[in-house]
């Protein structure tokens, strides 16, 4: 399946982006505003990871650009679509056609064997999967031998690999992933980690990844940091090193926070943000 996707000013396909963000919760003295007027694209066959400290809005970034929640104001679009033009049921078809998930929770079903989660969703959608596709995801994430296996004879990364490969089972245009490794153990972590990356390099898939981990953001092609509901920095190519770096400029009571906040926001991704 080939991903739809619209071009960036500079030529380079987006997968999923997000324009003049906000997301306000509550009112009067209890409203929270989760987004403040983000704007980030999400180029396509990238592996992006979203960080920020607790309460800085990167879930809800990411669940409104998935389309699993809908913004205050401002547009999302997947490809060239603008989830907000469309009603209940084509934004419903849209998420199922074009996007993946994968969760903290694995979310798989208790009765079905692996070959069964894997293929629900096209299975529910009435659709027949491609069978070439499926035989290779299955073999990237190494489940051949676990197929007629249900979820309670697998170990927590089996079952992480097997909500990965039925993320990816209809060729989505972009994979959402919500804390993917927050429930495994470093081991378990680091091969779900390579999967996503795998699914990016060889597959042509794009991925955006919530993370608060910064070994985990080191797989990813760029990071994009949000504090206090707003887009603060982009790193290319990162390292947990410098991840973890950039985290602690956002606690004031580290040594490196007081640098931090003398540069001035505009100079944080000049150009990329507000494309």
């Amino acid at each position: 399946m080939t991903a739809r996707t619209t071009p960036r000013g500079g030529g380079e396909a987006v997968a999923a982006r997000v324009v003049d963000a906000v997301k306000v919760y509550g009112r009067g003295d209890t409203e929270v505003r989760a987004l403040d007027g983000v704007s980030v694209d999400f180029p396509a066959g990238r592996f992006t990871a979203i960080m920020g400290p607790s309460g800085s809005g990167k879930s809800t970034l990411m669940h409104c650009a998935a389309g699993l929640d809908t913004l205050t104001s401002g547009s999302a679009f997947i490809g060239g679509t603008e989830l907000g033009a469309l009603d209940d049921r084509r934004l419903t078809l849209l998420r199922r056609e074009r996007v993946g998930f994968v969760f903290q929770a694995f979310n798989l079903l208790p009765t079905l064997t692996v070959a069964e989660n894997i293929t629900l969703p096209q299975d529910l959608a009435g659709v027949r999967g491609d069978g070439a596709w499926l035989d290779s995801l299955i073999d990237v994430v190494g489940l051949r031998d676990r197929l007629h296996h249900r979820p309670s004879e697998l170990s927590g990364g089996q079952q992480q690999r097997v909500a990965v490969a039925r993320a990816l089972a209809g060729s989505p245009d972009v994979v959402f992933a919500d804390e993917p490794t927050g429930n495994l153990d470093s081991r378990s972590g680091e091969e779900v980690l390579g999967l996503l990356g795998r699914a990016v390099r060889e597959m042509g898939r794009t991925v955006v990844m919530v993370t608060h981990d910064p070994v985990a953001a080191a797989h990813a092609d760029e990071v994009v940091f949000l504090a206090d509901g707003r887009l603060v920095d982009r790193m290319e190519a990162p390292t947990a090193e410098r991840v973890l770096d950039r985290l602690k400029a956002f606690d004031p009571r580290t040594p490196t926070a007081a640098s931090a906040a003398a540069a001035p926001p505009a100079a944080v991704s000049a150009g990329r943000a507000e494309s």
